[in-house]
């Protein structure tokens, strides 16, 4: 007795079919994420987006589908996926040019292997090949670095009013508004452990100091010194031996003026 069979195949997702939901839904792409020079990149952001009907706008918009982040071998690989109508693949990661390409899935089939009156195994093989299309293998996507140029910048720096040494206290006296326009005296009087009676005397631990200008000693008297002329005013305490041994109990009062410095050409 002779018994003849025909197979008939139906493509899978095709309407009528049972299952068609999963079916549909056999998708497979992967690939790994490298550099310029081949080593792979970690933690780069790979997302699949597919372009869907939205009932409220009435327009077609691209939607997430899938997403996540490359492993430390800069692979990635993503199951589950539609096999009809393309897919929107975007990559990017910081200090890296993003990366924006379509895929899809080739659906290719023998027209005569699928035939009713074709042989079994022919067909088979046909569903086979078919079901291979949908494994899809990116291979090797490499990021370009994103390097951009900054402007210059201006840093701007503003030096303290008061600058606390190991032998001396400094006393910039271009951040004292007051004593603008004064003298020196004026500007004592706002000097930190200075003290100055209504006569116009100066006091440094209760005692007298040694009136200095640019480290020497000097016969004029603070009235005669203006103040825009001085830049800042040294308290020494414990003077060294750049200075005279004889500094009494009390110490020196350097007064540093402001070099008028002009740049020109030879």
């Amino acid at each position: 007795m002779l018994i003849t069979a025909n197979l008939m195949a139906q493509f899978p997702g095709a309407p009528g079919g049972k299952g068609n939901t999963q079916a549909m839904n056999m998708g497979h792409i992967y690939g790994k994420i490298v550099d310029s020079l081949g080593k792979p990149i970690s933690e780069v952001s790979v997302i699949l987006l597919q372009n869907k009907f939205d009932s409220v706008s009435k327009k077609k918009k691209d939607v997430l589908l899938k997403g996540l982040t490359t492993k430390a071998n800069g692979e990635f690989s993503f199951e589950g996926l539609p096999i009809f109508g393309p897919l929107k693949l975007k990559i990017s990661a910081v200090g890296y040019k993003a990366i924006d390409q379509t895929v899809a899935f080739q659906m290719k089939m023998d027209a005569g292997a699928m035939k009713p009156n074709a042989d079994a195994s022919a067909q088979m093989s046909a569903m086979t090949n078919m079901i291979n299309n949908f494994d899809k293998d990116l291979g090797n996507i490499v990021l370009a670095n994103d390097a951009k140029q900054l402007a210059g910048v201006t840093v701007t720096a503003n030096t303290s009013a008061l600058k606390m040494d190991i032998d001396k206290k400094v006393f910039n006296v271009d951040k004292n508004i007051v004593s603008a326009g004064g003298t020196a005296l004026d500007v004592m009087k706002n000097v930190p452990s200075l003290q100055v009676d209504i006569d116009g005397n100066v006091k440094l631990r209760n005692a007298t100091p040694q009136i200095y200008i640019d480290g020497r000693p000097t016969t004029l008297t603070l009235d005669q010194i203006p103040a825009d002329a001085i830049e800042s005013v040294e308290v020494i305490t414990n003077p060294s031996a750049k200075y005279d041994a004889s500094g009494g109990s009390a110490g020196i009062l350097n007064i540093v003026l402001k070099k008028n410095k002009k740049t020109g050409w030879f």
